[in-house]
């Protein structure tokens, strides 16, 4: 009996003994190719016992068993299992996995992998727009990623864009995607001025997006649902972009250099008569005097040239074991194809990554740019006088730009000369922006970890402009004070930004088991958005007088003003988030933000916008033909606050010494909210070669801000109040992309990505009829061409549906009982045509063959419809017999002469296109080919490259991807093209060489 018991006793003792004789701390250094890997997880198979890899890539775990087998896996790598077999030091090198390193997505505050992920997020990275070079990181994501419309308003560079995910989300609040560069959420809005009006329209101001140097760019990440984009709350409804710099890179010291220089002509010309067919045309109509004798005469060659691009950009990456750095500088000199125009740009960067302590590392982020914008009298709503673009057009071709003296031929004060008002008018605009972070990380455990980001946006801009009191414009005709001939025009407008960024997040990390997974954080954010800014503008100056900016004062003391602005927003925002994987497959998250903010009405200071999404992988298996099917759907609500600040408080203004109200307040003012929902299927067949996702998805925006004058039974002056308007704006799609690996060797590869997006919207509920889309021009004073109203897509198109011509040669259009009528007895109506394109598509190729590489990228859009302004406004019989140029087509047509240029369907065309966007072929002689040269130099790449080579499309104007801002009472329009900055075709050559 005892010594049964003595058994008993020694047995667990036995146990113990073993078990304190096989625990034991395992350690040592996880890396890759290039170095030390931050962040690996680590987790003993079969349990829960787990750490991570610090900074530094070291990590330290205890096991209790000598048989374990550890587990090591991080996002884009090949997981690996060592067994321990009683080793003390594992150090583990992680390949990458080509299955899965192409998709790691950045998200709101972390990131995934595509497989990963629950919503509709795609990626664009460095490798994909090595072909494309861009002044700005819309272009770089032009056609690759479906539901992603980007437009320029012309061909200028450095002109304003448009960027629209998904549709647009509003009335006139902003429809542009939040823009986060490296964590730090842009203020969005112009950081530049517009231009003045000096008698020939106004224009809009400089990309906001110029300041980043495509070559310091990293990534391109676009959250497109509710379930991604919810986190940014109040900012989310349109979308979300994020912009990943580069960062410094373990391993050896690298220099790497770029250069390229690129030539660029005008693509596509209106096709006006020369001054043969002018002469002749001009005695076919019984009009032989408007022919003047001249000839030569064309507006490419006098307005346009071939123009240089040089680009320089230097970069130095360097690390150690407990930093990594890399520094940058870039230089942009741009000229335009209109001649005086460009951009010259230079942009310097910093970015550090410091290991201060175990616990304790700080990441440090500084970029500067400075741009000089050099523009033309390129406007959008000059009326009979014309801008450049239209006297240019219009200029009759007999007439000579010279007179027998040398002098510039002068016709009359609204009959320009294109090449005088070319050399007349200068106008500069200089911005400097600095963008720049600290951001310290503490690791309080393994598992928790503490981020605390400060980050500042600042920038100033001085639009500078001056029209020549020697060009005679009817609007600039005067006298000096003392009776002297004046004239010309000057202003200075400057505009300041100075934004703060204080973000604190507590992220929680644990692998509980093979079976379940979570990520898990909290935050609050405070932002703080400054603006301010001046303006000055004086006319009526000596005609002796040609430095008008400097010496401002010097026009007529009674026609000289100024004005200033200052405003201040602020968003308070408490957020979290929560990200699970449940046995491996069922991926489940949800946020919350509570945003708070000035810019709304002070009942309703708060709101809450939550989302969810979930996915579940049915098959996951890269090495079946069956790879991958994956199902997601997803709900969220978004809001979106970028309508004017004070829209919500009383403002009023000094006029003449007295104080006039401006805006009533509204305490119930609240922004836009956007709910949204959506389902996709992820697939990948054939080893996960053909890849590729479709997507459904339904938004509707409600309570959309909207200023609504004050009736006009109210006595007083009419003061408008920014109220919310009943009315859902609906957006709905299908969008389907498609990556397919058809060649993948060692030697050569060749994949294509095919994507493509169909839209809907309309707006329902809504009382109102709203006027958007001004028509300018000739007789057109008033006149517009879209409206949005009830039951219909935005920019719907509202005007006289024309028919030709009657035996008369007057125009005839559709009558009220649908019978053809002459103008008095017809009227603008809906013809079921709008200014959204229905589909988006975009196809990229890329291939390499050992050391060559090529690649092609083309996108289009179809469904929309352009109206051409600028054929309504020149191109008519009463224009040429008025001694204009036109095209052949007017000047030869049976139109006659009083017949006017009404505004109708003549001049509405279809928007489709299909351009040629990129065509690039490269060689990369790497340090084996290089010879003696390899001791300092590891490869090099030289390239040539075509942008824009051609474009299909049936639209008459200068290019069909054009907006031109015509707006009316802030609305916005869309598809409206008006003697525009015709586009560019550009051949590029560089060499990249890395030391």
């Amino acid at each position: 009996m005892k010594n049964k018991l003595l058994k008993q006793l020694i047995l667990p003792c036995l146990l113990l003994v073993g078990s304190i004789v096989y625990a034991q701390t395992v350690t040592g250094v996880v890396s890759d190719a290039t170095g030390p890997l931050p962040g690996v997880n680590i987790l003993v198979k079969g349990s829960t016992v787990g750490t991570q890899t610090d900074f530094d890539g070291k990590y330290s775990i205890e096991i209790s068993d000598s048989a374990a087998v550890l587990v090591f896996s991080y996002l884009g790598y090949t997981t690996q299992e060592v067994p321990v077999n009683g080793q003390t030091t594992i150090n583990v090198t992680l390949k990458e996995d080509a299955s899965e390193l192409d998709e790691i997505v950045i998200i709101g505050y972390g990131q995934t992998t595509k497989t990963d992920a629950t919503g509709a997020v795609d990626a664009v990275s460095s490798e994909d727009f090595t072909a494309v070079n861009a002044t700005d990181p819309s272009q770089l994501i032009r056609g690759k990623v479906s539901g992603v419309q980007v437009t320029q308003s012309s061909g200028e560079p450095g002109g304003a864009i448009s960027i629209r995910v998904r549709g647009n989300t509003s009335l006139r609040s902003g429809n542009d995607p939040l823009i986060v560069v490296d964590g730090i959420p842009l203020s969005g809005g112009d950081i530049s001025a517009g231009g003045s009006d000096a008698g020939l329209g106004t224009s809009t101001a400089r990309n906001p997006l110029n300041f980043i140097n495509q070559n310091d760019i990293e990534s391109i990440n676009i959250l497109k649902d509710a379930s991604s984009t919810a986190i940014y709350g109040s900012r989310g409804a349109n979308g979300v972009i994020l912009i990943t710099t580069k960062k410094g890179k373990s391993g050896k010291p690298q220099i790497q250099y770029g250069t390229s220089v690129g030539f660029s002509k005008i693509t596509n010309e209106i096709e006006m008569m020369s001054s043969s067919q002018y002469a002749a045309q001009a005695v076919s109509n019984g009009s032989p005097g408007l022919d003047h004798g001249g000839s030569g005469y064309n507006y490419v060659d006098s307005l346009f040239d071939t123009a240089i691009t040089n680009a320089h950009d230097l970069s130095m990456s360097f690390a150690n074991d407990k930093s990594r750095t890399r520094f940058s500088l870039g230089a942009l000199t741009q000229e335009g194809i209109v001649k005086t125009t460009g951009i010259d740009k230079y942009s310097i960067s910093f970015n550090n990554s410091t290991d201060v302590f175990d616990f304790l590392s700080v990441d440090t982020r500084v970029a500067y740019t400075q741009i000089k914008d050099k523009a033309q009298l390129i406007t959008n709503n000059v009326g009979f006088e014309g801008n450049l673009i239209g006297a240019g057009l219009y200029w009759n071709p007999t007439y000579n730009i010279y007179d027998a003296n040398g002098d510039y031929t002068v016709i009359g004060d609204t009959y320009l000369n294109p090449v005088q008002l070319l050399d007349s008018y200068k106008d500069t605009t200089n911005t400097s922006k600095l963008i720049a972070s600290i951001a310290p990380t503490f690791k309080i455990t393994d598992e928790i970890s503490y981020k605390f980001v400060f980050g500042v946006e600042y920038s100033t801009s001085q639009r500078a402009a001056q029209l020549l009191p020697s060009l005679s414009l009817q609007a600039l005709n005067g006298t000096t004070a003392d009776g002297a001939p004046a004239g010309g025009y000057a202003s200075i407008n400057n505009v300041q930004q100075f934004n703060k960024t204080f973000e604190n997040i507590l992220t929680y990390n644990k692998t509980f088991s093979d079976n379940f997974k979570m990520n898990a954080l909290l935050g609050f954010s405070y932002y703080q958005y400054n603006a301010s800014g001046n303006f000055t503008d004086a006319r009526f100056f000596n005609v002796n007088q040609t430095n008008l900016i400097d010496n401002i004062e010097g026009g007529r003391a009674n026609f000289f003003s100024s004005n200033s602005f200052r405003n201040q927003t602020e968003l308070q925002s408490y957020f979290a988030k929560v990200e699970t994987t449940i046995y491996e497959n069922l991926l489940v998250n949800g946020s919350l933000r509570i945003d708070g903010s000035t810019r709304v009405g002070s009942a309703n200071t708060y709101s809450t916008f939550p989302a969810i999404g979930a996915a579940y992988k049915f098959i996951q298996d890269y090495d079946s033909d069956i790879s991958l099917v994956k199902l997601r759907a997803n709900w969220g609500i978004t809001g979106n606050q970028e309508f004017a600040p004070n829209s919500a408080i009383a403002v009023s203004a000094y006029n003449n010494g007295q104080l006039n109200p401006v805006t009533n307040a509204n305490d119930e003012l609240k922004w836009e909210t956007t709910t949204s929902y959506g389902f996709g299927v992820d697939f990948g067949f054939l080893k996960n070669r053909l890849t590729g996702s479709i997507d459904y998805f339904k938004k509707e925006t409600e309570d959309l801000v909207f200023p609504q004058p004050a009736a006009s039974s109210v006595p007083g002056a009419a003061v408008t109040t920014f109220v919310n308007l009943p009315g859902v704006l609906e957006n709905n799609g299908v969008e389907v992309a498609l990556n397919y690996d058809a060649i993948k060797s060692e030697d050569t590869n060749l994949s294509v990505n095919v994507n493509a997006a169909f839209l809907d919207n309309k707006i329902t509920g809504y009382s109102l009829f709203t006027q958007t889309g001004a028509i300018n021009g000739q007789g057109l004073t008033g006149a517009y061409a879209q409206v949005i109203t009830n039951n219909q897509p935005l920019y719907s198109y509202y005007i006289r549906e024309w028919l030709g011509f009657d035996a008369n040669g007057n125009s005839i259009y559709v009558g009220p009982d649908g019978n053809p009528t002459g103008l008095g007895g017809s009227a603008p109506r809906l013809i079921g045509k709008d200014a959204l394109p229905d589909i988006n598509v975009g196809l990229n190729i890329n291939f390499s063959h050992k050391q060559w590489d090529a690649t092609v990228a083309m996108y289009g859009a179809y469904g929309g419809y352009i109206y051409n302004n600028t054929a309504n406004a020149l191109f008519f019989k009463g224009s040429f017999l008025g001694d204009r140029n036109v095209p052949l087509e007017y000047a030869a047509s049976t139109q006659v002469q009083g017949d006017p240029n009404t505004p109708s369907t003549r001049y509405l065309e279809s928007g489709d296109f299909l351009r040629l966007s990129n065509l690039g072929i490269g060689y990369t002689f790497k340090s084996e080919t290089l010879g003696s040269l390899s001791k300092y130099i590891s490869n090099a790449r030289v390239y040539v490259n075509g942008s824009n080579l051609f474009v299909i499309t049936p639209y008459s104007g200068f290019d069909p991807e054009v907006d031109t801002d015509k707006n009316i009472n802030g609305v916005p329009s869309a598809g409206m093209d008006y003697l525009s900055y015709p586009a560019a075709r550009t051949f590029t050559f560089g060499l990249n060489v890395t030391f």
